[in-house]
């Protein structure tokens, strides 16, 4: 399954409800505290329910809705790319469209409603039947569909298969479904296992954070490591060897067990027929807690995680670019979705073009997503107009839009930002003028213009004074900080030289 978008409500700065789009590798983009991690915090939520990096407490609910007693956080996420056959009930294939568990798009959306931060209500938003007749079949135990196909003489090949049945009711109504958006309730009765069956079928979703706890159980070092025990034990045959070794081991066990009621029938038949013994289904087990202290250790016994930042950095660098290679050399497998929290940190530039590489490369292979969040100029440079979103805010309210391009033909932080949040910087002045001398119109720039006068320190230790444009001006003393002779430019003046160049371009590349 594919990641399609997630609609995020009540949740820390989310109070409205938000949308946000996912593609192959989504890069967020926006100030600080404005919500970044937040996204991918609520996916780590929603897919690993207390079990990953985060559990949700009373303080995630918008304070603001508390105040206004709305104390329901809502995360839906939706999915695309899905399984052609699935198993909801017993043993039994069919597919999410043939029982109406897919939305308008032929999207299966996924709402978790989290009232007072507690325990998730799921539900399935589905384009599905309302018909009073033929409605509510996932509620029905199997002598209710039965008593539904007798009472209105509807053919059933097979009246034991709870899924077959409900698909003869339906193709009986098929004129008069009276199909609406619904949210199917898969959290009480017998729904129950339909939300267990689906959860098989979700990709794997793992967030590394920035900041990390320096300690031997949970450290960024580890969590690769984590992530491929759980790639290991998702292979399929090798879940088949596990249950062989577990349905050895209750054969033992029962043996055991066999062999110790025996015994106490002959002092006590009574007791002993009110006992049995109580083993754990094989797929119930939790094989991955048996490698739960994997870890990485350098020379001399020295954990990984007592190393640099920059160590430990590097090291989920080679996983990613490792992950890159294996997954690209192998088809199939469960999907698997990377969440990375300013993977810059701590890291050379160059080392930051190897590791949104190896992203870029992983986001080309099937049931392979990535997410991040970013403040590097570096990595949004390396990326495409489609995988940035920019997370901004207006009125107090937050939205999430794509980034279209602007006035240099490849994404800029710098530009986003100027866009965003009419924030100007020298590094965006630099890009700009570079732009414009690498495309061979700074002469035809410059024409026209009025010039201020600039005084020049010549290699001799000499001054003369020139005159130059604006733009010239504070060029030179960006990168000419040692020569203190000439006023410092203003934050206006930067701002329109920015303004300046913004509108050359625009006019050069139409």
């Amino acid at each position: 399954m594919k990641l399609v978008f997630m609609k995020l409500s009540n949740f820390r700065v989310y109070k409205e409800e938000v949308l946000i789009n996912f593609g192959n590798l989504t890069a967020f983009v926006g100030k600080n505290d404005i919500g970044k991690s937040s996204i991918l915090e609520a996916l780590d939520i929603f897919f690993n329910e207390g079990k990953g990096v985060c559990k949700l407490d009373k303080d995630d609910i918008n304070k603001q809705g508390v105040l206004e007693e709305n104390r329901e956080i809502c995360i839906s996420v939706c999915f695309d790319e899905l399984p052609e056959n699935i198993i909801i009930d017993t043993n039994n294939f069919t597919t999410l469209q043939s029982e109406y568990l897919l939305n308008e798009n032929n999207q299966l959306e996924i709402i978790k409603k989290y009232p007072n931060a507690g325990t998730a209500k799921v539900f399935i938003k589905a384009n599905h039947p309302t018909n009073p007749n033929c409605g509510d079949l996932f509620l029905k135990k199997d002598v209710e569909l039965r008593a539904i196909l007798e009472q209105h003489a509807i053919e059933c090949p097979d009246r034991v298969r709870k899924s077959i049945m409900r698909t003869a009711i339906w193709n009986h109504y098929e004129d008069n479904l009276q199909l609406a958006d619904t949210e199917l309730d898969v959290t009480k009765g017998d729904t129950k296992t339909i939300w267990d069956k689906l959860q098989n079928y979700l990709p794997s979703y793992t967030l590394f954070q920035s900041d990390r706890k320096n300690c031997d159980g949970d450290n960024e070092v580890q969590d690769p490591l984590k992530e491929a025990v759980k790639e290991i034990l998702s292979n399929a045959e090798l879940r088949q060897t596990l249950s062989a070794v577990a349905a050895e081991v209750e054969r033992k066990l029962r043996e055991v067990s066999d062999r110790t009621l025996d015994k106490l029938r002959e002092i006590n038949p009574d007791i002993a027929n009110n006992l049995n013994p109580v083993i754990p289904l094989a797929e119930s087990l939790k094989w991955a807690d048996v490698f739960k202290n994997v870890s990485i250790s350098g020379d001399e016994n020295i954990p990984i995680n007592k190393r640099g930042s920059g160590t430990k950095r590097l090291i989920l660098l080679s996983f990613f670019r490792a992950e890159a290679e294996r997954r690209s050399m192998e088809l199939g497998g469960t999907g698997v979705i990377y969440a990375i929290e300013e993977p810059e940190t701590s890291q050379h530039t160059e080392n930051q073009k190897k590791l949104i590489h190896a992203f870029l490369t992983l986001a080309q292979l099937p049931n392979t997503q990535i997410i991040i969040t970013t403040h590097s100029a570096n990595i949004v440079k390396e990326l495409d107009f489609t995988n940035l979103r920019l997370i901004s805010v207006e009125n107090d309210i937050k939205t999430i839009s794509s980034v279209l391009q602007g006035q240099l033909p490849y994404p800029s932080l710098n530009e986003v930002n100027h866009l965003a949040f009419t924030e100007i910087s020298e590094e965006y002045h630099n890009e700009l003028y570079g732009f414009i001398e690498a495309e061979g119109q700074l002469e035809t720039y410059k024409n026209g213009k009025a010039t201020i006068p600039y005084i020049k320190i010549q290699r001799d230790g000499t001054q003369r004074t020139v005159n130059i444009t604006l733009t010239e001006y504070i060029r030179h003393q960006i990168h000419h900080p040692e020569n203190l002779q000439n006023m410092r430019f203003s934050s206006d003046q930067l701002r329109e030289s920015i303004e300046l160049m913004r509108d050359f371009i625009q006019n050069i590349t139409v």
